[in-house]
């Protein structure tokens, strides 16, 4: 299992065009991927863009994501790449 934390630099935090690009690009990885903040979790693989929604999370605020799977290396690196480069 690989966890990490992640700091939403959108001043808008998690809203929905960034949320579905982050979906669309971690459909590829083979391991459970999981975001967790604000007393809440939500599944990225499967879990659809209405519970990342849910969480409500805002710009600035820490999220906190778990890998677990196979892959989960190599899935972490695309995980944390696609944070960066989209929310």
């Amino acid at each position: 299992m690989q966890t990490f934390t992640h700091t939403v630099k959108d001043p808008d935090g998690i809203h929905a065009r960034p949320a579905g690009l982050l979906l669309q690009r971690l459909s590829s990885c083979q391991s459970s991927v999981t975001m967790a903040a604000r007393g809440g979790s939500a599944c990225l693989k499967g879990g659809g863009i209405f519970a990342l929604l849910g969480l409500g999370v805002r710009g600035g605020e820490t999220v906190t994501i778990t890998i677990e799977g196979e892959s989960e290396t190599e899935d972490a690196q695309a995980v944390r790449a696609a944070l960066e480069e989209l929310i």
